[in-house]
C-alpha cells in the first residue's frame, strides 16, 4: 500500500473563503500581545517573542511563585515575615518597610499587587530563595519559567528593577497571566481590588495603578510597569460573558497613552470578534478513503464542538481543509485519531483541530481483498507497460 497526503473536502460544514475586511489592530506600543483565552486564538503579535526589560510587570512571576509556596505548604497566609536591610534599601513604588517590620504574607501579596511595593518582592524572594538571597531567588524564577514554557524570560531580580539582563517577552506575559488566572482563581480576585492601605503609613501609595479598574468593562487585573528603559506597559485582562481576554503592551511614552491603549485592546477584542461553533461533536466533517476495509470511505468527525473566535464580518467564512495520510488500513475503531481539520481565518492564525473515525470499519471479507489486489496488479501493470513503451 503507498501512502499520500490527502486533502479532503469540507463542504459539509459549509466553510468557504472569507472576503471581509480585515480586522487588525494598530498600536503604538513597542511589543503586543493579545489572546482570546476560551479559544487560545492569538489576536495580535507584535514583536511579541522579542526579549524586553518588563519593568515592574516581572512582578507577576514572584507572585505565582508566592502562591505555588502558599499552596503548597511553604508559607502561610498570615505568617510574618521579617523585612532584609536589601529590601528595606529599595526605592520607587514600595510599601515603605523597614527592618522593624515583620509583615504578613498576605500583606506582602497585597502590597506587590496593589501598591506595586519594589521592598515586599524583596521580602518574599528572600524567604524563599534557596540561599536567602534575592539573586537566589531570581535564579529559581529563571528555571521556573522555563518550566512554564516562557522561553524568552530572564530574571535578575524579583520586581522588575533595571539590571542587566532582566527580560521578559509579551507572549511570555500573557502565558504567565493565563497560569496565575487558571492555576489560582482562589488568589485572582486581589488583582482587581483598587485600594490596599498598609497600616496608614504611605497615604500616597494606596491605589492600584490598573487605568482598567475603574472602567466597568470587565477587566479584573493584572499589574502596570514603568520604566526610563522600558517605557509605560501593561498585563491585563478582562472577561465579558463568557470570553475572557488577555494582553500584555509594552514601550509607550506616558501612563496617558497606556491607559488609551489599554482600553482600545479590550473594546476591540470584545467587538470585533466573536465565538462561532462550526461543526457540532460527532457531526462528519468530510470522509477518507479506506484501504482493504468492509467500505471503501469512512466519516470524519470532531470529538468536541469546533469553538472558533472569528471576525464579526467573517462568521462562518474561513478557509478549511482536511488532511490525512491515506488510504488508511483497516480496521478502523471508532474514535480512532486520523486526520486534521486545518482552519486559516483571515488576520488570524491557523489552527488545526484533531478529526476521528464516525465508526468502526472491520477488515474486508475474501472477495474484497481480492479485488482490491487485482486493482493493484492491473495499476502496476498498466505502468509497467506505459514506462516500457
Amino acid at each position: 500500500m503507498f501512502k499520500s497526503v490527502f486533502y479532503a473536502c469540507v463542504a459539509a460544514i459549509g466553510l468557504t473563503v472569507a472576503t471581509s475586511e480585515a480586522s487588525a489592530f494598530e498600536t503604538k506600543a513597542r511589543a503586543a500581545f493579545v489572546m482570546d483565552q476560551s479559544t487560545g486564538t492569538v489576536l495580535l503579535a507584535k514583536n511579541a517573542d522579542e526579549a524586553l526589560p518588563p519593568a515592574s510587570m516581572s512582578k507577576l512571576m514572584t507572585l505565582y511563585m508566592a502562591f505555588e509556596a502558599v499552596r503548597d505548604g511553604r508559607l502561610q497566609m498570615t505568617e510574618k515575615l521579617p523585612v532584609s536591610q536589601h529590601a528595606m534599601n529599595y526605592g520607587g513604588s514600595t510599601m515603605f518597610l523597614d527592618t522593624t517590620d515583620r509583615v504578613t504574607v498576605e500583606d506582602l501579596l497585597r502590597g506587590i499587587i496593589v501598591l506595586s511595593g519594589n521592598d515586599a518582592c524583596a521580602v518574599i524572594a528572600e524567604t524563599l530563595s534557596p540561599d536567602g538571597t534575592e539573586a537566589g531567588f531570581a535564579r529559581l524564577m529563571t528555571r521556573r519559567a522555563r518550566q512554564m514554557g516562557m522561553t524568552n524570560s530572564t530574571f535578575a531580580n524579583s520586581n522588575g528593577w533595571p539590571a542587566p539582563g532582566h527580560r521578559m517577552s509579551m507572549r511570555d506575559l500573557a502565558l504567565l497571566a493565563n497560569r496565575l488566572i487558571t492555576d489560582f482563581p482562589e488568589f485572582y480576585p486581589m488583582f482587581a481590588e483598587r485600594e490596599f492601605q498598609f497600616d496608614g503609613r504611605a497615604p500616597q501609595n494606596t491605589q492600584n495603578r490598573n487605568p482598567l479598574l475603574r472602567l466597568n468593562i470587565g477587566a479584573d487585573g493584572l499589574k502596570t510597569g514603568h520604566t526610563s528603559e522600558a517605557g509605560y506597559g501593561l498585563v491585563g485582562s478582562a472577561k465579558q460573558g463568557n470570553r475572557r481576554v488577555i494582553f500584555a503592551f509594552s514601550g509607550l511614552q506616558t501612563a496617558a497613552e497606556r491607559a488609551e491603549v489599554s482600553e482600545q485592546i479590550v473594546n476591540w477584542s470584545f467587538r470585533q470578534f466573536s465565538e462561532s461553533t462550526l461543526a457540532r461533536e460527532g457531526e462528519r466533517v468530510a470522509e477518507a478513503d479506506v484501504w482493504m476495509g468492509k467500505t471503501p470511505r469512512v466519516g470524519l468527525v470532531p470529538e468536541n464542538d469546533i469553538e472558533v473566535l472569528l471576525p464579526v464580518l467573517a462568521q462562518n467564512k474561513v478557509k478549511a481543509e482536511v488532511i490525512y495520510n491515506g488510504p488508511i488500513e483497516a480496521p478502523i475503531a471508532k474514535g480512532q485519531s486520523l486526520a486534521e481539520l486545518v482552519l486559516m481565518p483571515e488576520d488570524l492564525p491557523e489552527m488545526r483541530i484533531p478529526l476521528v473515525a464516525e465508526a468502526d470499519v472491520p477488515e474486508g471479507g475474501f472477495g474484497i481483498r481480492l479485488r482490491t489486489a487485482a486493482g493493484v496488479l492491473m495499476q502496476q501493470f498498466g505502468l509497467n507497460l506505459a514506462g516500457a513503451s
